[in-house]
């Protein structure tokens, strides 16, 4: 038989320190509150003071250092930067134990609790839970933290969902609220959200260029750079397209606001992701003083669908770019110049596909620029004789537009259908799990309501595009009669601004007759001699 010896142990597994030695342990603190109000700052300095002094006290301790984050979230770790310093002394020999209030103010994910725990134990790291009287080296201990810390993550998932339903209530109700601090052209006074008006004009001139001058938003950021003038945020000159881009697309700028445009996916990571229908929106119309008129911000949101249909297409370079278009092939015109160097170097506009290899040549003409101008105004002051019946017309057209009585029904009609198809659909699998209906059978009436059901979603969704298409129209046509009744009546010479307010292109033909097609649908025609 063999014979068996025990060899004592004579280190602590955790410390690595010889038994009943007595050394002095390297100990700090932990403290976070959740917010920046004035009394949970109170309760940071309360818990910083407290433990500092709690460890002073014992004469087995050696006082390090108190770590402590300030309003920050407990869910998510990655923002805490004196838990992740903490951290890192540790591992790093500098903390041999770790006191923490309580295992909600270490973290409230169970994951990283228990992650961080053993990651210190491994280092023979203790951590203190003091309301839990806890102490992470005793072997019991990590089955009881496991359930404390997922009660605590409970927890703080049940108030992540009151704040979110107290949000919702508040949207559902019209109260608005935004970070106005980092939202250019407004601010607060007496609890009242009022236009700034020397941030305004910084607005205003982002839409004008936008619109009226053509300009991109990744040019009106070079410009704005280029004068130095801070964004949003105030912390910089750099201006970006992004940062343009949601500033043409908000609606607040014309005095509403539309709630829950982002949701949060994750309470632990306080991930945002953007709303697309997964939960409800509330648009409040006429929540505060507007900076953009209605029909100038619908103008551009037009513009902006515009451009984004044209792609790679669309140019700023000057004023005829994306709209000067050839008969022939239906490319755009550009700005090329003849006789660089001599005395008779001018500029032309030409079809860019004119000379492409492998295809028919273009037989559309070259034009002078001062052509298309002078074409233009004499295709103006022929429109604006009959301006007042324009404008009338278009009016009319607008009620006629906006009247989707026959449109609603139909629709509605389409989602009743689609529901009952649903519900066949649904107990022909139900009754073909239960019954000893035939494959084939099964199949056959499978794809009867299948198909049905596809045809009727093909025309819901045509009914919901003609919806959309005369909702377009008529911001269209509002827009046109709002531009038509600021410019004059006859143009004596050119103007840019009408320019590219009032015409969406122009089609060069091979006679050399010009097609202007206004924002209106109306296409003059002249020739230019």
């Amino acid at each position: 038989m063999a014979k068996i010896t025990v060899i004592p142990s004579t280190k602590n597994q955790h410390t690595q320190l010889p038994l009943g030695s007595i050394s002095l342990r390297k100990v700090a603190a932990y403290a976070r509150v959740s917010t920046n109000t004035d009394e949970q700052y109170t309760s940071y300095e309360a818990q910083v003071n407290y433990y500092r002094k709690f460890i002073q006290e014992r004469s087995d301790w050696e006082y390090t250092n108190v770590y402590a984050d300030e309003g920050i979230s407990g869910t998510n770790t990655k923002r805490r930067t004196e838990f992740n310093r903490m951290i890192t002394d540790a591992l790093e020999g500098k903390i041999d134990l770790i006191i923490t209030k309580s295992i909600s103010r270490f973290a409230r994910n169970t994951l990283d609790t228990i992650s961080f725990v053993r990651k210190l134990k491994d280092k023979g790291i203790e951590v203190y839970f003091e309301k839990e009287n806890l102490w992470t080296l005793d072997p019991k201990s990590e089955l009881i933290l496991t359930i404390m810390a997922s009660i605590a993550q409970e927890e703080s998932r049940s108030i992540s969902q009151n704040v979110t339903w107290g949000k919702r209530v508040s949207f559902q109700e019209g109260k608005v609220s935004f970070a106005y601090k980092s939202f250019l052209g407004y601010k607060k006074e007496n609890d009242n959200l009022v236009i700034d008006e020397d941030e305004a004009v910084i607005v205003k001139m982002i839409y004008r260029m936008f619109l009226v001058e053509g300009k991109t938003p990744s040019g009106i950021a070079s410009h704005l750079s280029t004068l130095h003038i801070k964004t949003p945020m105030g912390k910089s000159t750099k201006w970006t397209k992004n940062t343009i881009e949601s500033i043409l697309r908000n609606e607040k700028y014309k005095g509403d606001a539309l709630l829950q445009k982002k949701y949060t996916i994750n309470y632990l990571n306080h991930t945002l992701v953007k709303n697309t229908g997964q939960i409800p929106q509330y648009y409040v119309e006429n929540n505060h003083p507007a900076i953009i008129d209605q029909d100038m911000w619908e103008q551009v949101q037009i513009e902006l669908t515009r451009r984004d249909e044209l792609g790679a297409k669309y140019s700023s370079r000057d004023i005829f770019s994306s709209k000067l278009i050839c008969e022939d092939c239906g490319g755009f015109y550009g700005k090329k110049k003849w006789h660089s160097n001599s005395k008779y170097s001018r500029f032309v506009y030409q079809c860019n596909r004119k000379f492409d290899k492998g295809k028919e040549t273009c037989r559309t003409p070259h034009i002078m620029e001062e052509d298309i101008k002078l074409k233009f105004i004499e295709a103006y002051n022929f429109t604006m004789k009959d301006k007042k019946r324009i404008i009338q017309d278009l009016t009319e057209m607008i009620e006629l537009l906006t009247d989707t009585d026959q449109l609603d029904k139909d629709i509605d009609n389409l989602n009743d259908e689609l529901l009952v198809i649903s519900e066949l659909l649904n107990k022909l699998v139900k009754e073909n799990s239960k019954s000893s209906m035939t494959q084939d059978d099964y199949n056959k009436k499978f794809a009867e309501l299948t198909n049905r059901y596809e045809r009727a979603q093909e025309k819901h969704n045509e009914l919901i595009k003609a919806k959309d298409n005369k909702k377009v129209q008529a911001l269209n046509l509002k827009a046109f009669i709002s531009n038509l009744k600021r410019v004059d009546d006859k143009l004596s010479e050119w103007n840019e601004p009408i320019w590219m307010l009032l015409v969406k292109s122009a089609v060069v033909h091979r006679d050399k007759s010009i097609t202007f097609k206004l924002n209106n649908g109306k296409e003059i025609n002249s020739s230019i001699r």
